[in-house]
């Protein structure tokens, strides 16, 4: 695991820009922290990354999964508004799951069962209006690895 300070927006920025330009495809970055940590900023600077030319990412909140295209596909998903999911849902979550794309979840632990085993997961801790907190952790079939 690797803590990285976020002082500013243009450090998010920096980040988000990294992990997209490195995104490779089948990849799934998992997005933790509080309302207002900066989830979808965070996903917003991984889409310019990738090459996305929408600038309007947002939140999927009722929608579940919005689609974007650049260098890769990257499927954006917000599972705030879901209760646990089972693998019986017929949502259709694991096209996007185990598709060609970079998956970007936020909320993550409503996957439950369904959670993928090989995942960058960042969990975003809000220090001040201005600042967050990243603990990156690289998993790998269910354990961590050192990132």
């Amino acid at each position: 695991m690797s803590t990285i300070i976020l002082a500013s927006l243009k450090d998010t920025e920096i980040l988000g820009q990294r992990l997209g330009a490195e995104a490779r495809p089948g990849d799934i970055i998992t997005l933790s922290g509080d309302l207002g940590a900066g989830k979808t900023t965070l996903t917003r600077f991984i889409a310019q990354g990738l090459g996305v030319k929408d600038n309007y990412i947002t939140s999927p909140t009722f929608s579940i999964i919005h689609e974007y295209q650049g260098r890769l596909p990257l499927y954006h998903m917000d599972l705030y508004r879901l209760q646990e999911l089972s693998m019986d849902d017929e949502l259709g979550l694991e096209d996007y799951l185990y598709g060609e794309g970079l998956c970007v979840i936020e909320w993550p632990n409503r996957l439950g069962e369904m959670l993928p085993a090989r995942r960058l997961h960042i969990e975003l801790t809000i220090i001040s209006e201005d600042s967050r907190q990243a603990v990156i952790g690289e998993f790998d079939g269910g354990e961590q690895k050192k990132y």
